[in-house]
C-alpha cells in the first residue's frame, strides 16, 4: 500500500476537525451573537493551521471547551483505528543522510541508544532500529530517530521516536501567539530564525492550551501562569539542558533554571508507569478526549543517562504513550499535547551555519498532518527548538 500523499494526509487529518467544527458551530449558534470581532481575529491569526482548527479553537477558548470535548469524544469514539494490517511501505524507514559512524569527541557525549525491542509481532524490517539525523555536532549525530508500531492490535500505525544527546544539543522554548496567555516579548517567539534556525536540529510541540494544562509556565524570568507542586513538567536549565520532572519547587523557581512548562501529572515516573494512565477521570488528564480513546499523542521523556526521548504516533491512548516512552528508555516521562493538528516533531537535515528550512525539514512520522514550515511562521501554540551547541558539554 503506497504512502497516501500529503494532499490525502490533510483531507484525511482534517476530517476529525472538520466533525467537531460541525457540532461546535451548533452549539455556538443556540448561544450566538457575542464574539464575532474575536472570532474573525481568530481565524485570520498567521500560522499554517487550517480554518477549522483555528474556529475549533475560537470556541474552545470562548465558554465552548465542553461542547468541543463532547464532539471530539464523539468522533473519536466511534471513529476508532483498524485492529490488524501493516504499515504503509516504507513507513517504518526515516529519511537518512547522515551515514558516519558516531565520532566520541568527548567521554560525556552519550554513546548511541540501542535498538528498541518491537511491540507488534512479528518484527517488520527496520522497526525499532534507530537511524542517525540531523548534521554532525562537533563531529558527532545528535539526533536518533526510529518508527515503529504503538501496540499489538493496531499494527498498520506507526509511531515515532527521536532521541537527543544533551552533551551536543540545547533546547529553547519558544512562544506562540496565543500560549503561552497574557501576550508581550519573550526572549524566543515564533518564527524561528536568525541564529537559532542557522543551528536547528529539531522543533516539536508543547503541551495542552494552559487553560487545559493543569499547571503553569514560567520562562526566561517571567511567570505567564502559576506552577503547581506534583505536576509533569519540562525543565530547562541556564545551560539549555533539558529533563522531565515532577515539579515540587512551588513558584520559587531555582536560579539555575531557565523554562517550567507544566502539562497535567507525570505518565512514567522513576522507572514505573502512573497508575494514573488507566483512569479517565478528567480531573486528571484536563478538557480532552480521555486517557482512553485512541488519537495522536506525543510525549516526552528523559533517560536514566540523561538523553531526551520524544514520541508521536496516532491511535495512542495514554498508556500506550507511556508503554513506549518507557521502552524508549525514560525514566520520568509526560503527554505533551494530542490530536493530529498539535502533535509535530520535524528535524532538519542542512549545514550548520546554513539556515535551516521546510526545504530540508522532515516529519518524525510520514502522516503527520503538520508541514515542517509551521514553526517557521507564526503559530498560535508555545513549542521547543532544538539546536546544536557551539561548546559541546
Amino acid at each position: 500500500m503506497p504512502i497516501a500523499t500529503a494532499t490525502q494526509r490533510r483531507k484525511r487529518h482534517s476530517l476529525a476537525y472538520r466533525r467537531v467544527r460541525a457540532i461546535a458551530v451548533a452549539g455556538v449558534a443556540m448561544g450566538a451573537g457575542y464574539g464575532g470581532v474575536g472570532m474573525v481575529g481568530a481565524l485570520s491569526a498567521p500560522g499554517s493551521a487550517s480554518l477549522g482548527v483555528k474556529f475549533v479553537e475560537w470556541v474552545r477558548g470562548n465558554g465552548g471547551a465542553g461542547i468541543v470535548q463532547t464532539a471530539e469524544n464523539i468522533w473519536y469514539q466511534t471513529h476508532q483505528p483498524a485492529v490488524g494490517g501493516e504499515p504503509p511501505k516504507g513507513s517504518l524507514r526515516p529519511v537518512a543522510s547522515v551515514r558516519q559512524s558516531h565520532t566520541l569527541t568527548s567521554s560525556k557525549i552519550l554513546p548511541p541508544p540501542r535498538a528498541i525491542t518491537p511491540i507488534a509481532s512479528p518484527p517488520l524490517p527496520h522497526e525499532g532500529q534507530w537511524t542517525p539525523e540531523g548534521p554532525l555536532v562537533d563531529g558527532s549525530p545528535a539526533l536518533y530517530v526510529t518508527l515503529m508500531r504503538p501496540d499489538k492490535i493496531h499494527t498498520s500505525l506507526v509511531a515515532g521516536v527521536a532521541w537527543m544527546d544533551p552533551h551536543l544539543v540545547s533546547f529553547l522554548q519558544y512562544a506562540g501567539a496565543q500560549e503561552p496567555p497574557g501576550g508581550g516579548a519573550w526572549p524566543y517567539m515564533a518564527p524561528i530564525q536568525g541564529p537559532q534556525a542557522s543551528n536547528l536540529i529539531a522543533a516539536f510541540n508543547s503541551g495542552f492550551r494552559m487553560s487545559d494544562a493543569q499547571g503553569g509556565y514560567y520562562a526566561y524570568g517571567r511567570m505567564a501562569v502559576p506552577l503547581k507542586n506534583g505536576a509533569a513538567s519540562f525543565v530547562v536549565n541556564a545551560q539549555g539542558t533539558a529533563t522531565v520532572e515532577r515539579w515540587t519547587h512551588g513558584q520559587d523557581v531555582p536560579s539555575s533554571i531557565k523554562v517550567v512548562r507544566q502539562n497535567l501529572v507525570p505518565i512514567v515516573q522513576s522507572g514505573n508507569i502512573n497508575p494514573a494512565v488507566y483512569s479517565s477521570n478528567y480531573q486528571v488528564w484536563g478538557a480532552t478526549v480521555g486517557n482512553q480513546v485512541l488519537v495522536w499523542r506525543s510525549g516526552v521523556g528523559v533517560t536514566s543517562n540523561g538523553a531526551i526521548v520524544y514520541v508521536s504516533g496516532p491511535g495512542l491512548s495514554v498508556g500506550s504513550l507511556a508503554r513506549l516512552l518507557q521502552r524508549a528508555g525514560a525514566v520520568n516521562a509526560m503527554e505533551l499535547d494530542i490530536n493530529s493538528a498539535w502533535t509535530n516533531f520535524f528535524y532538519f537535515n542542512h549545514t550548520l551555519g546554513v539556515s535551516a528550512s521546510p526545504a530540508n525539514g522532515y516529519r518524525l512520522v510520514y502522516n503527520m498532518e503538520r508541514p515542517p514550515q509551521r514553526y517557521f511562521e507564526g503559530t498560535a501554540r508555545d513549542f521547543v527548538a532544538v539546536v546544536a551547541r557551539k561548546n559541546p558539554l
